[in-house]
């Protein structure tokens, strides 16, 4: 990572899908069953689409561990420089080491989390089974003379707990605001409930339901803003950091490469209404016939995607004319808005989501709930019914049946926002493209506990680190068969 903090920048390829930090959301949703998209060469994340990014030298396997690893290494540098000897140096810290500590420490868990649910399967069963190296201020330079091995999945854990743990104190500790630090997309940088959210992810994955509903109502409390209306979600968007609901985002400049080149950045790849691969060769982003199929007719949300008629009922009709005379067809995405509105925009410098609030009111109602069913529909109740279906109404009647309705509105509301994969193996579930309008060379029923739905350690990492062997690589696989139905 060029500058900590930063995650627009790519690795200096020519590869068009090496877009920085987000074109891992987007290989992500391309492994799961939410987002079909064009097979073929157009679509940049192809081989993440096929599952064939399973092997040890493959492109987006490589990607998720540099780029996770380029942050830590650069969180580390920051805490070995700053972080205080004893009690009485923690006490005198400057408001500024607090803030830009507690940036670092909030960082590092942030990409332990990414790598800790790429490489190994969900926390629950897996504890003890090999995950990554753990590397941090106190061991880096051994890790890098002598190799590392990995280390067991509670033990990465263990950290990101205690690192957002440290975040948190520091940033209730100090006066300093990203917002005083940054003129520009300040919310780039963390703050307290951005810390809160992400341990509330965390305490999710471990099942700690009562830990991770008290994080994500602090996430909520120690957060400024409010969830978008169901006349604000009505329309496209998600462009912008700057609006009410964002909590987190990656900011991306006018001037940024990513944006110069016009066609290797998000809108790009994920965009309906800009310059780039959908508009120019029909490399559309569309959602999973049945989950779309699943929303009710009076939810905003549907709005976020063409209908069997090619319309939307959230598209004015400039927007409307140009999904039509590109020939975006049913199911097309119509969620993203292009930079500034600016339909056809060759300048594609839209900012990217990384955490909403309403993911804080979406992890509340599912930790509640599985505690305590009927108070966990309440909260799910009131907020679909407040913020996007006035007709929700959940039917759960076990805490089983309530997690999977959770679920179901966390794939519509995240949709192409790189979250809905993990979702799929924190759960448990199957992959399953059966039904979902995928090619037929790409329709998968995966079990969950096929190990070609996570990534190997990478091959480039076997060779610097001579503590990790091929007899630890435990997962990954080559591309799996397709579906074949029963005759």
């Amino acid at each position: 990572m060029t500058e900590f903090g930063s995650l627009t920048g790519g690795s200096n390829s020519d590869e068009q899908w090496d877009i920085g930090f987000p074109a891992l959301l987007i290989q992500m949703d391309q492994r799961g069953m939410d987002v079909p998209s064009l097979n073929t060469g157009y679509n940049w994340y192809f081989i993440s689409l096929r599952l064939a990014d399973g092997l040890n030298t493959s492109d987006p396997n490589n990607a998720m561990w540099m780029y996770n690893y380029k942050s830590i290494r650069s969180a580390n540098a920051i805490i070995a420089s700053m972080k205080p000897a004893d009690a009485d140096a923690d006490a005198a810290l400057s408001p500024e080491g607090l803030f830009y500590l507690a940036q670092a420490y909030t960082f590092r868990a942030f990409s332990y989390l990414y790598l800790a649910q790429s490489y190994q399967f969900t926390y629950v069963g897996s504890e003890d089974k090999p995950c990554v190296p753990l590397i941090t201020e106190e061991n880096q330079e051994q890790a890098a003379l002598e190799g590392l091995g990995l280390a067991p999945v509670k033990d990465v854990y263990d950290l990101i707990i205690k690192d957002l743990t440290t975040a948190i104190d520091y940033f209730g500790r100090t006066d300093v605001t990203r917002e005083s630090v940054l003129e520009l997309g300040a919310k780039r940088l963390a703050n307290q409930a951005v810390a809160y959210g992400i341990r509330a992810r965390a305490n999710l994955i471990m099942n700690k339901w009562a830990d991770a509903a008290a994080d994500a109502q602090a996430a909520i409390g120690a957060f400024d803003g409010a969830p978008l209306s169901i006349a604000e979600a009505s329309c496209p968007g998600f462009n912008d950091m700057n609006a009410n609901n964002w909590m987190w985002g990656i900011y991306v400049a006018e001037t940024d490469r990513v944006v110069t080149t016009q066609i290797c950045n998000f809108p790009s790849h994920m965009g309906s209404f800009t310059f780039g691969y959908a508009t120019a060769v029909g490399s559309w982003k569309w959602i999973n016939k049945l989950l779309f199929e699943s929303i009710n007719k009076t939810d905003c949300r549907r709005g976020w995607w063409l209908d069997e008629e090619g319309k939307s009922a959230n598209l004015d009709a400039a927007h409307q004319a140009y999904l039509t005379s590109h020939g975006a067809g049913e199911r097309v995405q119509c969620k993203f808005e292009a930079y500034k509105g600016v339909l056809n925009s060759t300048i594609n410098a839209s900012d990217i989501p990384l955490m909403r609030v309403e993911e804080m009111y979406y992890i509340l109602a599912e930790a509640t709930g599985m505690q305590n069913v009927e108070g966990g529909k309440q909260l799910l109740n009131e907020f679909v019914n407040a913020y996007r279906d006035p007709e929700f109404a959940s039917a759960a009647t076990t805490p089983a049946e309530f997690q999977d309705e959770v679920w179901n509105q966390r794939r519509i509301e995240f949709w192409g926002e790189g979250m809905s994969y993990y979702d799929m193996l924190r759960l448990k579930k199957p992959l399953n493209r059966v039904g979902g309008g995928y090619d037929a060379t790409i329709t998968y029923l995966i079990e969950p506990d096929n190990k070609v739905l996570l990534y190997p350690i990478p091959n480039s990492e076997m060779t610097t680190n001579k503590l990790v062997t091929e007899a630890d690589i435990t997962t990954g696989g080559p591309q799996p068969d397709p579906y074949k139905p029963a005759n």
